[in-house]
């Protein structure tokens, strides 16, 4: 008798993601410690900017294969009563002293994901060469200063106590370390962090997982906490990180900290169905994420999605990827498999953060300075190192990124925050969790479990196994399609998070479902 096999499926259960509601702040984040500390600033009188703030800072200790004080990123802030939400931009610029000629090619392909020739050794992905200049904390450090209430101590508070308890040791903690393992291995004090005995730590066989420290991090942030975020750019903390930086055989220099800015710019308005949606704009997927909504405006839509609206939604992405690549040529970032991480924030009286930052890859640049313990951002992966491209390597350059964070506004008022992290993937869950909230009216508790499409460039789709059948087959019929699961590995999704500020007054948030420490926290 002939068998075929049926496919491997690792999820054999449904997971579901609880959602919260309230009527003062909240805070949405892909761990839930980092979500209850910037719950914690706003209890202790502070406003959704001084909470963003804090959620990012308590990721770079509980999340650090996603994000950190070595990283960059761009936020969207609309203060209550404002009619227009502030872009503030810290995205990657590379360093001064970057040398296009140290990346020299080997003459072939990477045989994976990134559509660019290969470099000796991989040294625009790993290594000290890879550091685009540190500009998250400029990012933060401006949105206080523009908008913050609390001092830099309180805000740092729930960050440094979460730094000076470790990261939980558990199963999610082994599967991230192990999958970077192979090339944190090479680096001494991201190997003596990470791989204790050359391994990754590992949770008990019963009981409780246990912590372990992230190497010089708990008293970079303790300073920074006394001193001021500044430090990291221009005080003792600088000064360390140059050390560190040199040390290494890295090229970023002093003045490149002390010249580090974050930029703030009105956000990129879009209409949608009545609404205005408002985007981060320039170097992000924004202007990619307008070109699919101009293309389904005319898409006819019922109470929900159907195998028409995926197939349209479909095309339109691929139409965009490649308007996209065309005008990037084969350097486009958006090709390239990236970690970030995402967190959605709101206050008591309406202010709204939606703040995506990144490592660019899981882990970075996969080195630890070892003085410092900041884990450094692999930022120069985003160019292209062959030369003479729109966006070859350069010193000073700033190049295109895939992060997206969207407020979509009711008149002037706030009413859907949210964005992603994953990489490639994050345009098509934004957009497909947009319109099923805003198109098919579902509550964000449905379209989070609402099984998606990615599309991450001109061809292919990846269609989510939960997907009914005419949908599946009608988008094998248009193209290249992959049947995956939503699932925690292989990520062949991205993982958004988003709150709704209804006009009742209440507010509901959600996280990934498939992210497993990720929550939404309501203020009581």
């Amino acid at each position: 008798m002939n068998h075929t096999p049926t496919p491997h499926v690792t999820q054999n259960w449904s997971l579901t993601k609880p959602s919260a509601t309230g009527k003062r702040g909240m805070v949405v984040s892909q761990v839930k410690a980092a979500a209850e500390a910037g719950v914690a600033i706003l209890n202790a009188g502070g406003n959704a900017i001084d909470a963003a703030v804090g959620t990012a800072l308590a990721l770079s200790t509980t999340e650090p294969w996603n994000s950190g004080l070595g990283g960059i990123g761009f936020a969207l802030v609309h203060r209550a009563g404002q009619s227009r939400a502030d872009v503030v931009d810290f995205g990657p610029v590379a360093p001064s002293g970057l040398n296009p000629s140290a990346f020299k090619l080997t003459g072939r392909l990477k045989n994976d994901l990134f559509s660019w020739p290969e470099v000796e050794d991989d040294a625009n992905i790993h290594g000290p060469l890879s550091f685009a200049i540190p500009s998250a904390l400029a990012g933060y450090d401006r949105m206080l200063k523009q908008w913050g209430k609390l001092p830099i101590r309180e805000i740092m508070a729930p960050a440094l106590a979460l730094a000076q308890r470790g990261l939980p040791q558990d199963w999610y903690t082994t599967l991230k370390i192990a999958s970077s393992a192979s090339v944190l291995r090479l680096y001494d004090e991201s190997a003596r962090i990470y791989l204790p005995g050359g391994l990754p730590p590992v949770a008990p066989y019963q009981g409780k997982p246990g912590f372990f420290k992230l190497g010089n991090l708990p008293a970079t942030l303790e300073r920074l906490s006394n001193a001021g975020l500044n430090d990291f750019y221009q005080g003792d903390i600088a000064r360390a990180l140059v050390a560190d930086v040199k040390s290494v055989g890295g090229v970023l220099n002093a003045q490149d900290l002390i010249h580090c800015q974050a930029r703030t710019t009105p956000a990129t308005e879009y209409g949608w169905r009545g609404r205005t949606l408002q985007l981060a704009g320039g170097l992000t997927a924004a202007p990619t994420m307008m070109r699919v909504l101009d293309q389904m405006k005319s898409v006819p839509h019922g109470k929900t999605p159907d195998a028409a609206w995926y197939t349209a939604f479909t095309r339109a992405m691929k139409a965009a990827y490649a308007e996209r690549l065309a005008g990037l040529g084969d350097a486009d970032p958006m090709a390239a498999e990236t970690c970030t991480t995402h967190l959605t924030v709101c206050d008591t009286d309406g202010n709204v953060v939606t703040m995506t930052t990144t490592l660019l890859s899981s882990m970075g640049s996969r080195v630890v300075l070892p003085g410092t313990g900041v884990l450094m951002n692999n930022g120069v992966m985003w160019f292209d190192p062959s030369p003479n491209q729109p966006n070859s390597i350069a010193p000073g350059k700033r190049p295109l990124t895939n992060m997206s964070p969207i407020i979509l506004k009711d008149g002037d008022r706030p009413w859907l925050a949210m964005g992603a992290s994953g990489g490639r993937r994050i345009l098509a869950s934004v957009a497909q969790m947009m319109t099923f909230v805003a198109d098919f009216g579902m509550s964000l508790d449905q379209a989070a479990h609402h099984p998606r499409v990615d599309i991450s460039g001109p061809e292919g789709c990846s269609a989510d196994i939960r997907l009914p059948p005419d949908v599946i087959a009608a988008l094998e019929a248009d193209g290249p399609t992959e049947v995956v699961e939503h699932s925690v590995m292989p990520i062949n999704f991205a993982c958004p998070n988003a709150i709704a500020l209804n006009p009742d007054g209440s507010r509901s948030g959600i996280s990934d479902a498939a992210s497993p420490w990720s929550s939404a926290v309501a203020q009581a």
